[in-house]
């Protein structure tokens, strides 16, 4: 079993007072005895990792508390010994930068990339800031153009997926300050993809603020750079389609969903399918059903329910919880279209309780529960319970 980390006592006190909780309340909330709290709070005791998944979810932590709990994000631990061991590779390769360096360093990027699908936000970021770091301290080595252009590609990857983690979290102002220092690595490299992929990130992120022209215009800059054929068109062009959709335009929306579906119509199935910047055409079926049913389509709940048994599969083998609680947000809103909110409640309890919703999707999960609400629906208290208890702690939106 891995240590606890030593700083998840003071962690979870300073959770405590954040959300102004006393220990009996947080005890309730958790199913957890009053005495236990305390004296996981007071550093008597260590969580069992289902305990501390339980604090975790309820706090709203994004997976801050479960981390320590595991050890992970403490110093000394694998964190700093997968650094490690990429600078004594390079030591024993050259006093330079070499190829070996940099061909593992790009398997690291790609690694960070695909554990985004299951990773909580928090708990992955540490892991890909501190790459950052030693890509940092690499550019002040010697090696040739062509390395050094590796070497800025790598270091754009991890800073976009740094900024889709602040972005995540709901820290806006760190993430655009990374999407500004993986748009000059792209600039310095050459590489359009990356350009590409910052605008789309920013058009996702103005998005969920609800501005959606503003996400509209993002998109389709996205697509005028982006490589044909790339990852990074088809997800811009799916951008567009549901900024159309917000909007309310419904032909644009279907013409974006047409040229989408074009697009992946001859496209394979990459070899892991789960890497965040290389689209896998089942996604297709997921981005469907959320732009249809923020469009109003009745055809959403179709979608949403084929999305969720793929996804519940675990397509290639790799388990995608965050999709699934997005797709049964969808669901949720297509049965509140079809005007069956006792059925959208209980997706969305599904998709709240799962503790899987990141900051930045939780408006979608708030305009679930309003419409229950609105609709007079018994289970809109069960539902709000649960969004009390589930809340991510710098979640938009609030529950009226």
């Amino acid at each position: 079993m891995s240590e606890v980390d030593p700083r998840f006592a003071a962690r979870l006190r300073e959770l405590i007072e954040q959300r102004e909780l006393s220990y009996r309340a947080l005890a309730a909330r958790v199913h957890y005895g009053k005495t236990l709290v305390n004296d996981l709070a007071t550093g008597r005791k260590s969580p069992t990792p289902d305990v501390a998944q339980r604090l975790d979810e309820v706090l709203g932590a994004g997976g801050e508390l479960a981390a320590l709990a595991a050890g992970s994000v403490r110093s000394g631990s694998d964190l700093d010994a997968e650094v490690e061991a990429l600078e004594l590779a390079r030591r024993i390769e050259a006093s330079d930068v070499g190829d070996g360096t940099l061909g593992r360093l790009e398997q690291v990027a790609d690694r960070m990339a695909m554990a985004y699908a299951g990773t909580p936000p928090a708990q992955l970021l540490p892991r890909v800031r501190r790459h950052i770091a030693y890509v940092t301290r690499l550019n002040e080595a010697r090696m040739t153009i062509a390395q050094r252009r590796r070497l800025l590609v790598t270091g754009g990857w991890l800073a976009l997926l740094a900024a889709t983690l602040h972005v995540d979290l709901r820290e806006r102002d760190a993430a655009e300050a990374w999407l500004a220092t993986a748009e000059q690595m792209a600039d310095h490299a050459g590489h359009d993809e990356i350009r590409a992929w910052v605008l789309e990130t920013r058009a996702w992120d103005v998005l969920t603020s609800g501005r959606y022209r503003q996400a509209l215009e993002l998109s389709q800059r996205a697509q005028a750079i982006a490589p044909a054929g790339s990852s990074a068109l088809i997800q811009a062009t799916a951008q567009a389609g549901r900024a159309w959709a917000r909007m309310g335009a419904g032909a644009e929306t279907r013409d974006a969903l047409d040229r989408v579906a074009y697009l992946v119509g001859n496209l394979a199935t990459p070899e892991n399918p789960e890497h965040h910047y290389r689209y896998d055409p089942a996604k297709a079926i997921s981005y469907t059903a959320t732009t249809l049913s923020w469009v109003g389509d009745p055809a959403a709940e179709q979608f949403a329910r084929h999305a969720i048994t793929e996804l519940e599969a675990a397509p290639g083998g790799v388990p995608r919880p965050r999709r699934v609680a997005s797709a049964r947000l969808d669901l949720g809103l297509a049965l509140l279209a079809a005007g069956r909110p006792d059925e959208a409640s209980a997706e969305a309890l599904a998709a709240v309780t799962s503790g899987r919703i990141v900051p930045s999707n939780w408006w979608r999960a708030v305009e679930v529960y309003q419409g229950v609400q609105r609709a007079g629906a018994p289970e809109a208290a069960e539902l709000r319970d649960a969004f009390e208890a589930h809340r991510p702690a710098l979640a938009a939106g609030p529950i009226a």
